[in-house]
């Protein structure tokens, strides 16, 4: 079988992308704070002649590296935020953090963003190379857990002349990601009552944690009445003080909403505020919210994703050997057998033997499997044809935002299902700019999913990056 031309550029381009994706992880930094983690990659497109546009749609650690001229403009999105408490030490079998409470890359999103700007930089040096018209873009994209990034650079038209994005995610299986995301807003609810003495003058307090208290018990009885694809959470951010004698005139609860497209996240949010504005009546308080976050559901792309899973048949698994094997088994102890099941149910397979590391990519015959979570990349493809990939470069069974995926986030199975990627991602972006009919299609594709009304931003009027609220 001939291999494609972009896989032995991905290689020859590796060894700086495994330092970048180290230097990341070690640097962990969340939700529009990846200062540290931004100039890394910002550096590193500079190395590689990139022309870097910084600061995009008014986010400090949002960029566009472009290079290439003319013809077609395929895009790469990266990302580099890390989570908050998921602190530990790398290959270190047991939880042992770094730094007590400290932030980990327990996503993976230190070999995301590499891996996408390594596809990027083949890319490119094949354009030169071979004189062929085009440019390739990679986009530094921060703050997708929790922040929405993508939908404000979207909003921005960072994305209204590209042809097709490509991205991935880190994973235990290789496989194209088929099936749609959840839409979620994320949003404040800020409870304002009347301070008193608890004790001397109760009747004269009016308390916010009370309301905050009621809203959050009418909205676990909410969940019986919500469609089965919807999830509601929620997390205290200020329960009003610390002193149990002072009736609370403050409380503020963050919630996020999700559902299964964003039309049907847009109505369960308003069934949510109407639970607040009761807790509100009933406490004699008053209630604000503010959204400071919100994205749409995935819109899967089949041209493109048969086009990627026939770069991921050709190229096969990641290379991981016997050492590597061993390696991920010391992790897979640490999980129960509900996350190894769990694992390949994600994929729509069934386990049929136990593996420690993915030596199989999932077949196009599994079809659609739905995300269980939610993403800002769905808001890009819903203005671009957009195709992703999951990664294999952890242990199957691996928790998403757990100790045991930050603690692999530097290992050597992991820099190989980097590098694996990078190489689908790379032929797939190549296929895109050389095939006129492929574009097309994709476009067609797009269209006919999105419908006569197209994007509908789910940000409200007004919105602008919550930089200072995810502080």
């Amino acid at each position: 079988m001939n291999e494609h031309p972009l896989w032995a550029r991905v290689d020859a381009a590796s060894a700086r992308f495994k330092v970048l994706a180290d230097n990341v992880w070690a640097v962990p930094e969340t939700c529009y704070r990846e200062t540290a983690s931004a100039a890394l990659h910002a550096e590193e497109l500079a190395h590689h002649g990139f022309r870097v546009t910084q600061n995009v749609a008014d986010i400090p650690t949002a960029m566009i590296g472009e290079a290439g001229e003319g013809g077609p403009v395929i895009a790469f999105l990266g990302e580099y935020d890390a989570l908050a408490g998921l602190s530990q030490q790398a290959d270190v079998f047991e939880q042992a953090p770094l730094e007590a409470g400290a932030n980990g890359h327990g996503c993976g999103h230190n070999l995301l963003g590499s891996a996408a700007m390594l596809a990027a930089v083949a890319v490119k040096d094949w354009l030169a190379a071979t004189g062929t018209p085009g440019r390739v873009r990679y986009y530094g994209c921060p703050a997708e857990e929790g922040g929405a990034a993508k939908v404000f650079m979207v909003r921005a038209g960072a994305f209204d002349d590209v042809d097709a994005a490509i991205s991935w995610h880190p994973d235990s299986i290789p496989g194209v990601m088929t099936g749609s995301s959840l839409a979620n807003a994320r949003i404040d609810f800020t409870f304002t009552g009347r301070a008193s003495h608890a004790a001397a003058s109760p009747h004269l307090g009016r308390s916010a944690l009370d309301a905050m208290e009621l809203m959050n018990v009418g909205v676990n009885y909410l969940r019986e009445h919500m469609p089965d694809e919807a999830r509601i959470h929620y997390a205290i951010m200020d329960g009003g003080g610390i002193s149990p004698n002072v009736v609370q005139a403050k409380a503020r609860v963050r919630y996020v909403v999700r559902a299964a497209t964003a039309p049907e996240m847009m109505a369960l949010l308003e069934r949510v505020r109407k639970v607040a504005a009761g807790a509100a009546m009933m406490t004699e308080t008053q209630v604000s919210d503010s959204v400071l976050a919100a994205v749409s559901n995935l819109v899967y792309n089949p041209a493109l994703g048969e086009a990627m899973q026939a770069n991921l048949d050709q190229l096969g698994p990641p290379p991981f050997t016997d050492m590597d094997r061993a390696y991920a088994a010391r992790f897979q102890a640490t999980f129960s057998e509900d996350d190894i099941r769990d694992s390949y149910r994600s994929h729509g397979i069934r386990e049929n033997a136990r593996k420690t590391l993915a030596d199989f990519v999932v077949p196009t015959s599994v079809g659609a499997v739905p995300l269980s979570g939610s993403t800002d990349v769905a808001d890009v493809s819903w203005v671009v044809p957009t195709v992703q990939l999951w990664g294999a470069t952890q242990a199957i069974g691996t928790p998403f935002h757990s100790w045991q995926m930050v603690a692999q986030g530097k290992s050597q199975p992991a820099l190989k299902g980097m590098i694996h990627a990078a190489q689908v991602m790379a032929a797939t972006g190549a296929d895109v700019l050389l095939d006129a009919d492929l574009r097309a299609r994709a476009k067609a594709a797009l269209a006919a999913e999105v419908g006569p009304k197209g994007y509908v931003c789910p940000l409200p009027d007004g919105a602008e990056p919550p930089i200072a609220a995810m502080g």
